[in-house]
């Protein structure tokens, strides 16, 4: 399997094995330059990726508008982009997650029907486009917006999808109880899910990828390094945006260690693992240069026998 190997999901839609996600490009943690924002994208579409997600969330609202500049004229990509969140006026408004992040607005939690037609069509206008592939329900944790997403936003979406004004509804989280009420609730066509499907957390399979087996609901993996352990594996490396507990860095080592028995970098082994449950169709990875596009993808190719994914099956 080859990052750029393209996978028909449920709606036609075909998209490469190997997304790029742009949070970075709003600046996520560490600031970003335009020049390295467009590279980066260009990169991408260079190496054959074809999807590209992005949200409202990122940079409130940055990552779109450099996004709205990288792909002027492109057109050999798919695009998901996200609603929940709505940006509305405010001064001076900080934001310690997002270095590059638009000080002119505030983001405020909106899963009605009209919160969902007023986030696309203002998504539309910092994207400079009439139209994006797949739009997910982005982060409904609070019980009262879980309510509120499958009641207004889902049915929302499902008529802009009736229309053919988009092609494919999603959820995209951090958890998967929720996604999996969506999908037996609803009739979603993808569920993003970040950081609980990768070498150090599989808890999806308890519930996630099995409902979205039986319901033939396509599964896009993020966060699949766990905020940068899976990539470097020593004290003070980030899981899930915090300091790694000694239990999980002990688990990374121990998978490190078998890879390195093996000459597999463990980053290839990261960004392969969801891959080989059949219910994930690609992996969404973010990038914030040329560079790491060049890498990522490279690590992506890495052959790794099936000895090995045995071994590692036995790390717990």
């Amino acid at each position: 399997m080859r990052h750029d190997d393209l996978v028909k999901l449920r709606t036609g839609l075909e998209i490469s094995r190997f997304g790029l996600g742009t949070a970075t490009l709003g600046g996520l943690f560490t600031s970003i330059s335009d020049e390295d924002a467009f590279s980066t994208v260009e990169t991408a579409l260079n190496c054959g990726v074809t999807y590209i997600d992005t949200a409202p969330h990122y940079g409130k609202g940055t990552s779109e508008r450099r996004l709205a500049k990288a792909l002027a004229g492109k057109s050999n990509f798919h695009l998901s982009t996200k609603i929940g969140r709505l940006l509305v006026p405010a001064v001076n408004s900080l934001d310690p997650d997002f270095a590059d992040t638009d000080t002119n607005v505030v983001r405020t939690f909106d899963y009605s029907a009209a919160g969902v037609e007023r986030s696309i069509k203002e998504s539309l206008e910092r994207l400079e486009m009439d139209y994006v592939d797949i739009v997910y329900i982005h982060d409904p944790d609070d019980e009262i917006y879980v309510e509120q997403s499958i009641k207004e936003a889902y049915p929302a979406l499902e008529k802009m999808r009736n229309q053919g004004l988009i092609k494919a509804i999603g959820v995209g989280m951090n958890q998967s109880a929720v996604p999996t009420r969506f999908i037996n609730e609803t009739d979603i066509d993808m569920v993003l899910i970040a950081g609980r499907y990768t070498l150090l957390d599989q808890s999806a399979a308890l519930d996630l990828l099995p409902a979205a087996l039986s319901r033939g609901v396509d599964v896009i993996a993020a966060g699949v390094l766990n905020s940068g352990i899976l990539a470097n594996p020593v004290p003070g490396a980030t899981y899930d945006y915090a300091p790694a507990s000694p239990t999980i860095l002990e688990k990374a080592l121990k998978i490190k260690s078998i890879l390195d028995k093996h000459g597999v970098s463990i980053t290839s082994a990261a960004l392969q693992f969801p891959l080989r449950h059949p219910s994930v169709k690609a992996v969404l990875v973010g990038c914030r240069s040329a560079q790491e596009v060049i890498d990522n993808t490279q690590a992506f190719d890495e052959i790794i026998p099936e000895t090995i994914w045995q071994d590692l099956a036995q790390v717990n």
